[in-house]
């Protein structure tokens, strides 16, 4: 058994190597007397985790370039090959990417490896969302997909996220089919290249045109549950404030906004143009309310109804809204969800457009509040593993089996999906459906803050909260893993002052669903909470929920939870 090279042979190997450009090499060379460095840049190869490759940009085995982008990009073109490939046929891809440093490059550079291997790929020009990039791979009838983009992470990472025939991320059976071909690729000369020159003019790069922008557009659009009342005066009323945070989504969720009847639309000028290095903020994520500071200046300047952020690749939807002492509060992912199902919902019913098979789908660590309203409505709910390939699965699946009609799918991370035209979550269309829900409640004399009050006290009160650790370099993998194992070996008996009633463990599989690194504690008083490293971050995300009766009641409930669990998580860490 020969054994594998270390970092630091690694290392060598990549300074020696002619197929790696000197200014990669020249990187390289200044890190020689940092040998903690040389060993995180090199003590492994970046994984596929929920969303693909993501890692911090630099030169490195462990670390975002052009050559890890060219070493997946060759493992997948094989396995497209072996897969699509037949007399008649030859597999195609379709590639977009967002606004961060070296995106467009790594686009191309995949680009050039597919058409190397005389696969035909789709190319959009300049930055498109992810969910474009699922809907061009569903519209254009492509046997795959690739976007670069480490969604909502900070400016020094990105990312590779792979995609399947039915526009969704690739789920695991098919991931550790392409990750056994990227493993075949055993050094950058087994990497194949066509010049962009020479690849257009064989017809093996395609770019994309308006055209595409259209249809996508229009299938967002048609998502739209009282078009009419939107068109008729509605949409006009409704003073949105709009910050894409840098990203793709800016240019998107207006056209879809305008074209759908909402005119009053003002723009965060200060986060408006596309900046990989995301100037005006800590980090570009809808989920954290610093995010919203610039537009929340703005909305108050202007007295806007509600505020809307998107995130770099414009997949995640934030939403803020005036609470009773007229302040904005950012609204959870969790209470989004909520909102958006109960007004999907109510008048699809109201409409008599309500199917009897209709299906909401949520993963394990979102609120059971969405779970609720849907099931108060008939509607059945199914739960997925955390990431949004497993709602997009269950989608084709239903397609595929006729059982179930999809309406909404959505997870506590800000991501949600009504249609079918996409497998991946979308804050475009997502953006499109809480501003009409605004608008529906705003011509009933309510905000949603008030709509949100009205379902506490209709459902119960729900309360979230999401505690993460970071933990980084190997020691952090190590540590993470840790404390993994001392939940899963020694389970607590009570928590807080309840019961522990259920240890729900994925690891080996669990309700069907893939085996997943994730552990749910399930209390007696109805709440609970779940420990789950995360695939994308050296993180390690703590979930907690509780239901209570009234706002108080819950806060406190809540706080006495996070404070039980963190206390041990922390000594661990």
């Amino acid at each position: 058994m020969t054994n594998q090279p270390n970092a630091t042979d690694l290392y060598n190997a990549w300074l020696n190597d002619p197929n790696v450009d000197e200014e990669t090499k020249a990187e390289l060379r200044g890190i020689a007397d940092q040998p903690s460095e040389i060993e995180d840049r090199f003590y492994r190869d970046l994984e596929f985790g929920t969303g693909g490759l993501r890692g911090v940009m630099g030169a490195g085995t462990n670390r975002m370039n052009r050559y890890v982008v060219g070493k997946a990009t060759q493992g997948f073109a094989q396995y497209l090959l072996e897969r699509f490939s037949s007399p008649t046929s030859s597999p195609s891809v379709v590639i977009a990417h967002d606004s961060r440093n070296h995106s467009d490059s790594f686009a191309l550079e995949a680009a050039c490896v597919l058409a190397a291997n005389g696969i035909k790929t789709y190319l959009f020009r300049s930055l498109r969302p992810t969910p474009q990039l699922s809907f061009a791979v569903r519209d254009l009838k492509a046997s795959g997909g690739i976007v670069i983009t480490a969604s909502h992470n900070p400016p020094e990472y990105n990312g590779y996220k792979v995609y399947g025939p039915d526009g969704g991320q690739l789920v695991p059976a098919d991931a550790e089919r392409v990750i056994a071909s990227i493993r075949k690729v055993a050094s950058f000369d087994e990497v194949k290249r066509l010049s962009p020159e020479e690849a257009e003019a064989r017809g093996l790069i395609v770019w994309l045109g308006e055209d595409a922008d259209e249809r996508y557009t229009d299938a967002v659009v048609s998502q739209s549950v009282q078009p009419d009342a939107i068109r008729n005066g509605a949409g006009k009323e409704l003073k949105i404030v709009y910050t894409p945070l840098h990203g793709a989504g800016n240019l998107p969720v207006r056209r879809v906004l305008e074209k759908a009847g909402f005119t009053n639309v003002h723009i965060v000028p200060e986060q408006e143009r596309p900046d990989g290095f995301f100037p005006t903020v800590k980090s570009p994520n809808p989920e954290e309310r610093e995010a919203f500071t610039l537009a929340i200046e703005l909305a108050e300047k202007i007295g806007a109804d509600i505020i809307i952020g998107t995130d770099p690749d414009s997949d995640r939807m934030g939403a803020a809204v005036k609470n009773k002492e007229g302040r904005f509060e950012v609204l959870t992912g969790n209470q989004s969800g909520a909102i958006m199902a109960y007004y999907l919902l109510s008048n699809l019913k109201k409409l008599g457009k309500l199917p009897g098979d209709g299906a909401v789908i949520k993963t394990i660590v979102t609120s059971e509040m969405g779970a609720d309203i849907a099931k108060s409505f008939g509607m059945s709910v199914f739960n997925t593993l955390t990431g949004f390939k497993y709602i997009g699965e269950k989608i084709t699946e239903f397609e595929r089996t006729g059982k179930h009609t999809f309406l909404f799918g959505y997870e506590e991370s800000y991501g949600y999906l009504t249609g079918t035209y996409a497998r991946d979550k979308d804050a475009v269309v997502a953006a499109l459906l809480i501003c009409e829900a605004a608008a529906y409640y705003k011509s009933q004399g309510k905000t949603l803050y008030d709509v949100l009050l009205e379902l506490y006290a209709e459902y119960g009160t729900y309360l979230e909260q999401l505690e993460s650790r970071t933990l980084k370099g190997k020691d952090g993998v190590e540590k993470i893993a840790g404390i993994m194992n001392d939940w899963r070996t020694n389970p607590p008996s009570s928590v807080a002052g309840a019961a522990v009633s259920q240890v729900l463990d994925y690891k080996n599989g669990l309700d069907g669903l893939p085996k997943e690194n994730v552990l749910k504690f399930l209390l007696a008083d109805g709440s609970w909470f779940c420990l789950r490293p995360s695939g994308t971050e050296p993180k390690i995300k703590v979930y907690f929920a509780v239901r209570g009766n009234g706002l108080g009641e819950a806060e406190a409930a809540l706080k006495r939870l996070v404070a039980a669990v963190m206390e041990r998580v922390d000594a661990l860490s």
